[in-house]
């Protein structure tokens, strides 16, 4: 219970009052029947808006939502016998941003009221709405009682998979293309046996079918697609150079994003997925394949959030080693400094014993960005000489990893997915797994 503002304006004027009745201009009783009624008032008011009956309050809303997509939040209130007035605000976790809220509400006596609001999950994991706030006004206006009505709500906030849902609707090689991967065009090669057809000027001689030629009386060709049931792990980085930040999103949301991506893509070429964050909090889930298994991926790595920890190359590859025995096409998302060099170099060498390796190297946008500005001062061209002895070492320790027959790939967030799923498809379509 607080006193609203209309409480302090009638006690003000109680006491002037008061003063009148001090300087004689009235009597002083008049000042105590005044007391007195404002008193009765106040008692009456307060308790009648104790005994107002609660709204029954309930929030309709997914119980998943995606990390920084605005959802539309309704909330129904049904009023008992009694009409209200009341301010409302729902408890939804810290830090999100909403729109639409507080707002003051009159209910009607045996009503049903709904509004909507708009809200923005900004972190993945495991969120609560605790209630909603409602705060109401006694009929006279004289006090506000404050409760919290509804049930906790508990919701999961996913990577946004918004841009999977779109790329169902589009074939594997125009989904490729959506996410930025530049596809070189084939015709006919590949590892598995996929149809006959008639012969195709550029098709090679070894392509050709003899005994369906001869049986056909025209040439015939055999087309091979890319060999399926192959296997892909994706190695995260969990460690605290994940918690570098490009716009709204940390490169971890931004990994998580893209390995996602050619995840899905690799489902839908028939090879199985899996995933092993490693660094800060470690996960593992071991290559599977099918329609359900992209959901496995969702739900095993939604919460992963990286830590203020250094990353132990080694023991990640060790850790990968020991659970994947099958050759597999690794991909290690990280963001490669020049003091990790030897150790990631021991850890890959461990990794190409079984495996095929590939190293993502995250490259922060504000970097690209020095060398677009102008250099006016000794400030300025300190920052770009700076900058560009970090690139130097940066590369340095990529060269380092291209000398080991590692496949290395220097992008920003945006390149990343594309960037991913394009050598994806070029390592199957050469055949090296």
């Amino acid at each position: 219970m607080s006193p609203s503002l209309l409480l302090p304006l009638l006690c003000v004027g109680w006491a002037l009052l008061g003063i009148a009745c001090s300087a004689g201009w009235l009597p002083l009783a008049a000042w105590w029947g005044a007391g007195g009624s404002l008193l009765a008032v106040l008692l009456v008011d307060a308790w009648r808006v104790w005994r107002l009956a609660l709204p029954v309050v309930t929030r309709q809303l997914p119980d998943s939502l995606p990390v920084g997509v605005e959802r539309e939040v309704l909330l129904a209130f049904d009023a008992g016998a009694r009409p209200l007035r009341m301010d409302v605000h729902d408890l939804h976790p810290s830090g999100w941003a909403a729109q639409g809220l507080p707002r003051t509400l009159h209910l009607p006596a045996d009503s049903r009221t709904q509004v909507t609001y708009r809200l923005r999950p900004t972190a993945r994991g495991d969120a609560r709405f605790d209630g909603v706030q409602l705060r109401l006004h006694s009929p006279w206006r004289l006090w506000r009682r404050s409760v919290v009505a509804g049930s906790p709500q508990p919701v999961r906030v996913f990577p946004n998979f918004a841009p999977l849902a779109k790329l169902a609707l589009l074939g594997s090689e125009q989904a490729s293309r959506a996410v930025g991967a530049h596809i070189r065009r084939r015709r006919g090669e590949g590892t598995d046996f996929h149809q006959m057809r008639d012969y195709r000027v550029g098709d090679s001689l070894r392509q050709i079918d003899w005994k369906a030629t001869s049986r056909m009386r025209r040439l015939i060709s055999r087309e091979y697609q890319d060999e399926r049931n192959q296997q892909l792990v994706m190695l995260i980085d969990t460690g605290r150079r994940m918690l570098a930040q490009d716009g709204e999103l940390t490169h971890f949301d931004h990994v998580l994003d893209a390995a996602l991506v050619v995840s899905y893509l690799a489902l839908r070429e028939g090879d199985a997925v899996g995933l092993l964050a490693s660094g800060g909090e470690r996960r593992w889930v071991a290559p599977q394949r099918g329609a359900g298994a992209l959901d496995v991926l969702l739900r095993a790595s939604y919460d992963l959030q990286p830590a203020p920890v250094a990353t132990d190359y080694l023991a990640a590859a060790t850790d990968l080693s020991l659970r994947q025995r099958r050759r597999s096409l690794v991909m290690l998302v990280t963001n490669l400094r020049d003091e990790d060099i030897d150790d990631l170099l021991v850890a890959v060498r461990m990794l190409q014993q079984r495996h095929h390796v590939v190293v993502a190297s995250l490259r922060e946008e504000a970097l690209d960005a020095v060398f677009e500005q102008d250099v006016n001062d000794m400030r300025g061209a300190l920052r770009a000489a700076a900058t560009a002895r970090y690139l130097q070492q940066r590369a340095a320790a990529h060269d380092a990893l291209r000398a080991q027959r590692v496949s290395v790939l220097d992008v920003t967030c945006a390149q990343l997915p594309g960037a991913l799923v394009e050598r994806y498809l070029a390592i199957k379509r050469e055949g090296l797994l």
